[in-house]
């Protein structure tokens, strides 16, 4: 067989009855199993949890902003797949730009070339940051934040990272030591050394930095745990204390990076601040193929890859795949075409602000906060003596079961999935995809309406689910 021949397998080789292999065909025979297979195979608790909450639906088909049902019933998409969807579901561009590439008999991942897509892309991203200069490529947000955290600690020489109480960044061994939240990291000790300090604490940040040994601070802009920003003017004045001290600044943009809040990436809006290693994932990937990359300076790269024995010295199996680079090439273009960028600051804006003007309205409506279209809705304990009997019953047996009451009938009756910003917290975190509009803001906020209404009325089916989720609550116990 030449080079020009196409390899064809012998008879009886392995793999041959691959070609009966339909998709179509094996989703239509076994698709309805798809809660018992995950309860047989995969995490048993999730199909159970869904279950609880009534959230176990099968969604037939999506684009765009919405899903659908077998039934032809739209369902509004206000989580994004934790913002990985942020063109949406299926984006036209995107598809055919992995078709192009899937039909394109390309020489993906001979490890041993260099490949044109993940040159072209890492050129569109560090067009948006002009004080960075390279580009790595991994395949998720945890992995472009351990890329972050390995490329501070070599450049600085120094062992430890300092981040935020509350903070997420990620769930391997690496990221989980910068994670300030105990229910992730309980049981997976030990961890990296790494010192929390609160957000937006500069003294603290100080005091830790004067021992010397920190690398880094990495910090999210605005937190995904109850959608917390970083207090006005903390990153450039911790900016300024870090190269004091000769460390380095890390902003996590994995979900707040891509036009999510209404700049390109969120630690823009504070100007002056330019990080010295900037993580960046989901929205990237067009809802399609995972990609993650940590953005740096040059000087950070040629310490960390400082000869050619060292060319390999960090790397990913399947980084820098072409189906990634297209679709995060593709992603880039919709963006700017269809300036989701903007559109996300000005909807976000009309999301938030309408949504602000029932504070007043609702005694159990604490705060409406966030900036483009990340979003965040705060609940807190009402006046009114009938009410506060009800909020401290839910109090008691669990912290947040009140906005999982909010959450589950803006599903139910409303056809809307959101979800609750974190554990124990009575916060509803909304990042929609960016392509939404108008039409959305209505539907969210008059669905979001009558359940306030009915919350306030003192009975309905609101905290009868109420009285359910408190029962299940204290039997976990």
């Amino acid at each position: 067989m030449t080079s020009a021949e196409p390899f064809e397998p012998l008879d009886g080789a392995a793999g041959t009855g691959a070609k009966d292999f339909d998709l179509g065909t094996l989703l239509a025979e076994r698709g309805a199993e798809r809660y018992a297979l995950h309860a047989r195979h995969l995490n048993h608790q999730l199909p159970r949890m869904l279950r609880t909450i009534g959230f176990d639906k099968v969604y037939e088909r999506a684009e765009g902003a919405y899903f659908w049902d077998s039934e032809g019933n739209d369902y509004l998409d206000m989580l994004a797949g934790f913002g990985v969807m942020g063109l949406g579901r299926h984006h036209p561009v995107v598809r055919k730009a992995l078709h192009d590439v899937l039909d394109a008999p390309l020489a993906d991942l001979v490890r041993f070339d260099c490949q044109p897509l993940p040159g072209l892309l890492a050129e569109r991203l560090l067009a948006h940051v002009p004080h960075l200069d390279r580009v790595f490529f991994g395949n998720t947000g945890a992995e472009a934040v351990e890329t972050a955290l390995k490329f501070a600690r070599y450049a600085t020489g120094r062992p430890r990272i300092i981040y935020c109480a509350h903070a997420f960044h990620g769930l391997t061994t690496g990221s989980l030591s910068v994670n300030g939240e105990d229910v992730f990291r309980e049981g997976f000790a030990p961890l990296l050394p790494d010192t929390a300090i609160e957000m937006g604490d500069l003294g603290a940040l100080e005091r830790e930095l004067r021992r010397g040994d920190v690398a880094a601070l990495i910090v999210e802009p605005i937190q995904g745990k109850g959608v917390t920003a970083t207090p006005p003017g903390f990153l450039l004045a911790a900016q300024e204390l870090l190269r004091r001290h000769k460390a380095l600044l890390i902003a996590d943009e994995v979900q707040t990076g891509l036009g999510r809040t209404g700049d390109f990436f969120a630690y823009q809006h504070e100007e002056g601040v330019e990080p010295d290693l900037v993580c960046v994932a989901k929205a990237l990937s067009g809802g399609y193929v995972p990609v993650g990359a940590t953005l740096g300076k040059d000087w950070i790269f040629k310490k960390v890859y400082s000869s050619m024995d060292r060319a390999l010295v960090h790397s990913a199996s399947f980084g820098s795949n072409a189906q990634a680079m297209a679709a995060g090439l593709a992603t880039l273009a919709v963006m700017e075409d269809e300036q989701l960028t903007a559109n996300a600051r000005h909807t976000g804006e009309l999301l938030r602000s309408r949504l602000a003007g029932l504070v007043d309205r609702y005694e159990l409506l604490r705060d409406v906060r966030g900036r483009g279209l990340m979003i965040g809705i705060e609940f807190g304990k009402p006046k009114s003596l009938a009410l506060r009997s009800r909020w401290t019953m839910l109090q008691a047996a669990r912290k947040g079961l009140f906005a999982q009451m909010v959450v589950v009938p803006l599903l139910q009756r409303h056809r809307i999935l959101t979800q609750v910003s974190g554990d124990h917290l009575e916060v509803i975190k909304l990042i929609p995809p960016l392509i939404i509009g108008e039409r959305e803001v209505d539907r969210f906020v008059r669905a979001f309406t009558e359940v306030m209404d009915d919350a306030h009325s003192g009975g309905g089916l609101i905290w009868d689910f109420g009285r359910t989720l408190v029962k299940q609550a204290v039997a976990v116990r």
